[in-house]
């Protein structure tokens, strides 16, 4: 047991974790553990330790110590509550409102590959098929308590072109906007890539505050929500936007959910342990060509491509070697003692590459889906590109649950 009392919270965090965790680098918590900050040990393997109980001054790890995880877990809603979901895609975000308690009175989501995988895993799920802008939510007016979705994030992400509005794809926003001023549930959740608390000078989010108060709706001051703190093992992170109706903002209150005891790591998700019983079962998946094979072959895991002979750098990088910038998601095997990278729509793209730990192969398709923590029984249609977009493009389940039960604290108390 730790200095904080809790016997589930670890005695020790890896120096890899502390840096995800406090999002560093791990050489800066390297320079942490040269100058005796935090008290570093060494571990049985040479690894660097840091005792969680000289890391109480640090917000995040006191968050983590406590016992807010488990009074949280219990939250359980005080009637039905109602929501409407819309860009449900493969159904991370609805599967973590479902776990919290609500009930779905409509979901829409326009490719027909993801609606089919939520048909398929809840076929009493109300979901819509097409465009959004050719919905009609009047007729919900006054009968929904969440308005949640994820809208298309490719305009504001770091990754892309970051058109924001400019982009048709950002005018989704206004969508979800409108559906707000049809149904005007009691709250909003709305979640996006962290880019857009930034994007364009924050003007971005200034258009978007400006809306929301145009609707009537109260916003709490938004967030960007690290996954590995809520039982998520991958380095994920979502801007969460939510508001509350004008009338019952005055009485309400909202908490932010309190992180998990430990962040967990690819070792959680691909074998037995706390998060899935048994190990990942066999899926179907992408492979490397004999070239690509050869070349991550020669990666210790956790490395990249700074870990190759410099001829082989020079090879794989081609015009790419001499270019500025880290690279860092070249040449990359995942390590089974760290969260996984974010993942992406394709996990064998040169810029982006997601190799399993052990093994000499992309994740699987069902790999995937625990790093994003679905459920083993959650099945995915379409080709096996689609599907790995599909998991690559939702949200964690796991992060879902937990805003869920934020939302669902929140609502009980305007009962």
């Amino acid at each position: 047991m730790d200095s904080a009392g809790n016997s589930s919270c670890p005695l020790f965090i890896s120096l890899p974790l502390l840096a995800d965790i406090l999002q560093v680098s791990k050489r800066t918590a390297e320079l942490w553990a040269e100058k005796g900050k935090y008290a570093p040990v060494a571990g049985t393997d040479g690894a660097i330790l840091f005792p969680t109980c000289t890391l109480v001054s640090i917000p995040e790890i006191r968050e983590m110590m406590g016992e807010g995880w488990e009074e949280e877990m219990g939250t359980l809603p005080v009637r039905e509550y109602t929501s409407v979901e819309l860009f449900s895609g493969a159904g991370g975000l609805a599967l973590g409102l479902e776990k919290a308690g609500f009930t779905h009175a409509l979901l829409n989501e326009v490719d027909e590959m993801a609606r089919r995988t939520l048909q398929l895993n809840r076929p009493h799920w109300p979901v819509k098929a097409g465009d959004v802008h050719g919905l009609d939510f009047r007729h919900l007016r006054g009968k929904v308590d969440l308005l949640a979705g994820g809208f298309p994030c490719q305009p504001f992400s770091y990754a892309g072109k970051q058109g924001g509005f400019g982009d048709t794809r950002g005018t989704l926003f206004f969508e979800l906007a409108r559906a707000v001023a049809e149904i005007r549930p009691r709250a909003l959740l709305a979640e996006n890539v962290r880019g857009l608390a930034a994007h364009d000078a924050g003007r971005t989010l200034a258009t978007i505050r400006s809306e929301i108060d145009k609707l009537g709706y109260t916003l709490v001051e938004p967030r960007v929500l690290q996954a590995l703190l809520y039982r998520v093992p991958q380095k994920r992170e979502r801007l969460i936007l939510i508001a509350i109706r004008n009338d019952l903002a005055p009485r309400a209150q909202f908490h932010w959910p309190t992180p998990y005891h430990r962040a967990l790591t690819m070792r959680d998700a691909l074998y037995a342990g706390e998060l899935y019983p048994t190990d990942a079962p066999a899926s179907p998946g992408v492979g490397y060509n004999a070239r690509k094979a050869a070349v991550l072959a020669q990666v210790p895991m956790g490395g990249y491509w700074r870990d190759l002979p410099v001829a082989v750098q020079q090879e794989y990088l081609g015009t790419s070697y001499s270019r500025p910038g880290g690279k860092t998601g070249m040449a990359r095997r995942l390590s089974l003692d760290e969260p996984s990278l974010t993942l992406v729509c394709a996990p064998a793209q040169k810029q982006t590459e997601r190799c399993h730990p052990t093994e000499t192969r992309p994740l699987t398709v069902r790999e995937y889906a625990r790093v994003q923590t679905f459920p083993d029984e959650w099945q995915f249609c379409g080709s096996l590109a689609s599907q790995y977009k599909q998991v690559g493009n939702a949200v964690p389940v796991n992060l879902a649950w937990a805003v869920g039960r934020a939302i669902v604290r929140l609502l009980n108390g305007l009962e």
